[in-house]
């Protein structure tokens, strides 16, 4: 073969020199993705929001954040506990006599009574329906007219049913989380009368309905408070994804289901816009467009997010693409500590804020490559410009270390989405907000769950004072 010239040669390199260009963006490409995907398949409960029962069987052992508190496992000395325990009127007793003695064999009929041992069983007694019949008499006046007797409040149809087989129907369905069908069949099990899914449906539609009241009310109530924490959950509706927002106190709770996650949402739940205490969340944006309030913002967030700094970082030959997270985590941690035993000393908080701060700036300015690099740079200096609201449990007794109280309230969309696929309908996401709402609110007022949805199944739901 003829020897190439140098004008091919020329063009030979600088193809070559072109195309590893090329090689090396999609090398740093695939490398960046290989990071993102590393890092999602890290991630667990311990190091994101991750919910615990995403991990998996081959979770992790726990790690908790916690110190050790110097107590032992279990009830502490003094703690009452609860156990089954004899009543002094039972309802049925029954005598159980000897007849013959074991010694000698003789008869025990005319012997003499020494004493009683005492031997309960508590016990359900057989279930069945009751069946009340309302005869609504007609009687005709000398004047030619029938007048038939009013029927009491609630019994207007020849057969339905009562407000306490309702209230069992709601509490299994929204208070238990059984399936509409599998609490269809419960009921018809249990009570050995037929009970359809559309039945289930219908009254619980029934008692979403009467809770406007209510809803109001406590929108009200914690709108007026001077901590409330908020937070929201993706939930499907209609066969889309929506949002379960929740907004809750120590005393109540009001949960909503919008299409958005953001402002729109917070301003259709109308607590948020009327706020003007200190508001306990996690870093999502639409929660600082409202100037009025004050913020706190929740450490259990961001130490999940520092441990996922230090986890993907763990092996890095730069100790400063980790060792900024983890002196934020040590000094986090040494400030809840000292808050724990009243009122921190300013030189004290003082010191911590100022390691936590140039910690955060380290993290800020650390040239980790790729978009995992780039996100952790983010929150290093999300932590260094909002300081004062991660401190907030440090400088204000009213606010709280973290905003589990928050993803508390919402925890249980989890389980009904995880139970039903979600909801049917916008309509049916909407009275399940509601009703978690009520039982919610009432719980947290000593009210016995069923109790409470029986004051709601028979038209009287409870309420908040409003005074």
């Amino acid at each position: 073969m003829p020897k190439p010239t140098y004008e091919e040669l020329a063009d030979l390199v600088v193809a070559l020199k072109s195309h590893l260009v090329d090689l090396e963006a999609r090398i740093a490409r695939q490398d960046a993705r290989i990071a993102e995907l590393e890092r999602q398949v890290a991630a667990t409960s311990r190091n994101s929001s991750k919910p615990p029962s995403s991990d998996g069987l081959a979770k992790p052992n726990p790690k908790s954040l916690r110190g050790k508190s110097g107590r032992k496992p279990g009830g502490q000395s003094g703690h009452g506990g609860q156990t089954l325990a004899q009543v002094s009127d039972p309802d049925e007793v029954l005598r159980h006599e000897p007849t013959r003695c074991r010694g000698c064999g003789a008869g025990l009929g005319r012997a003499p009574e020494v004493g009683v041992a005492r031997r309960q069983v508590f016990d359900l007694p057989p279930i069945s329906i009751r069946v009340t019949e309302h005869e609504l008499v007609s009687r005709r006046c000398r004047c030619g007219v029938t007048t038939t007797a009013d029927g009491p409040a609630g019994v207007n149809a020849p057969v339905q049913y009562g407000p306490r087989i309702k209230a069992v129907m709601v509490y299994l369905y929204m208070g238990q989380y059984l399936s509409k069908h599998r609490t269809a069949v419960a009921m018809s099990e249990l009570f050995g009368t037929p009970v359809s899914d559309g039945t289930v449906s219908a009254a619980t539609a029934r008692a979403a309905g009467d809770l406007g009241g209510f809803c109001a009310a406590v929108t009200k109530k914690i709108a007026g408070a001077d901590v409330a924490h908020f937070d929201e959950t993706g939930f499907r509706a209609d066969g889309k994804l929506h949002w379960l927002h929740s907004a809750s106190t120590t005393m109540f709770t009001m949960i909503t289901c919008h299409r958005r996650r953001g402002r729109e949402a917070m301003n259709a739940a109308g607590i948020l816009p009327a706020f003007t205490g200190i508001a306990v969340h996690d870093a999502w944006a639409p929660y600082d467009t409202y100037p009025q309030i004050t913020h706190a913002l929740c450490n259990a967030h961001v130490l999940r997010e520092l441990i996922a700094v230090t986890d993907h970082h763990a092996h890095s030959p730069d100790p400063n693409s980790w060792c900024w997270a983890a002196q934020v985590i040590d000094n986090l941690l040494a400030i809840k500590t000292l808050t724990q035993d009243g009122p921190i000393d300013p030189g004290s908080l003082v010191r911590h804020r100022e390691l936590l701060v140039h910690a955060a700036r380290i993290g800020a300015t650390t040239p980790t490559p790729g978009p995992v690099g780039a996100k952790h740079r983010a929150l290093a200096r999300r932590i260094d410009r909002r300081i004062e609201d991660y401190l907030r449990f440090a400088t204000d007794p009213r606010a709280p270390w973290d905003n589990n109280a928050a993803e508390r309230e919402i925890r249980m969309a989890k389980l009904r989405q995880k139970i039903s696929g979600g909801m049917r309908t916008l309509t049916g996401a909407q009275h399940f907000a509601a009703l978690r709402s009520y039982l919610a609110t009432t719980a947290k007022h000593g009210i016995n769950g069923l109790d409470a949805l029986t004051q709601l199944t028979t038209g009287n739901p409870w309420q908040p004072q409003m005074t």
